[in-house]
Formats: structure tokens, sequence, C-alpha cells
């Protein structure tokens, strides 16, 4: 379900910023790319360098690599998005895929491979679910947060 209509009437505060989703399901097709050749071969720095994709775009997600890709080859040839999404979901889905590629590229870096293939096997489910199924589960995670932190506070 796209962000939009998740957050219809929930009061999440955008922030002013709105994405266009097909971006957000090609940078998750990168990603997945990419952790598929970590998880292939081992190689540890290209999780981190994945990792410091995720801190990029955990602050703006607009000034990623990969969004600078899709704004440059794809966004002139698919025209405008019939909807958009508010950042602050998004954001916070990059902070934990942050998380996670930090976590295994430590693992694939100090020889702990088995920390870094199941912290990498995770952010490529994550990553592949949304791709194909535009499904953010740290989208999902920020608004089940934001259900139960206004839960508490009613």
């Amino acid at each position: 379900m796209p962000l939009t209509r998740a957050f219809a009437g929930r009061g999440c505060d955008a922030g002013g910023m709105e994405l266009d989703p097909r971006g957000q399901r090609f940078a998750a097709t990168l990603t997945s790319v990419v952790l598929v050749v970590v998880l292939a071969t081992g190689w540890g720095w290209l999780a981190l360098g994945q990792a410091a994709v995720f801190a990029v775009t955990a602050a703006d997600p607009r000034r990623g690599p990969y969004a600078y890709v899709f704004r440059a080859l794809l966004l002139p040839r698919l025209g405008p998005p019939a909807e958009r999404e508010p950042a602050p979901p998004v954001r916070f889905a990059q902070l934990v895929g942050f998380g996670f590629l930090a976590v295994a590229s430590v693992g694939y870096l100090t020889g702990l491979t088995a920390v870094g293939v199941v912290f990498a096997a995770f952010g490529l489910l994550a990553a592949f679910l949304n791709a194909a199924f535009s499904l953010c589960l740290g989208c999902e995670a920020y608004l089940a947060v934001k259900r139960l932190s206004g839960a508490r506070s009613a």
C-alpha cells in the first residue's frame, strides 16, 4: 500500500518533503542487486558502501546516488508521479537499512562472516519486498511506532 494512503487521517507530519514512490522502488531494486553481490561474494567493502548510501539517504532521500540516477535516466521518460509519499517513513527505513548494513559490513570485514551474511540477508529481504511489491518494512515500522506513541500519549 503506498504510504500516501497509509498516512491519510493519521496526523503524521511529512515535514513538507514528499517523494516519488517510483524512485524509492528503483533505489530498492539497485540495493537488492548490490546485496545479492555482497551475499554472493562476501565483499564487506561493498556492504560498507551500501551502508554509506543508506546514511546519505537517511538524511535526505533525494540526495542519494540512486535518486540522482533515477531523476537523470528514468524520470524524464516516466513523467510526473500520480501520487507522492511523505519522506519521514522513508528516512526512517533508510536509517534502519544503514544499521543493518553497518553490522553486515563489520561482520564481513572482521571475519565474522555469519553475522555479515545474516544482516545482509535481512537487508536484501527488506529491499526486495520494497522493489517487487512496494512493501517498505521500515516505513511500516515507522507507522507502527507513530501509532503506538500516539496511543500512549492519548
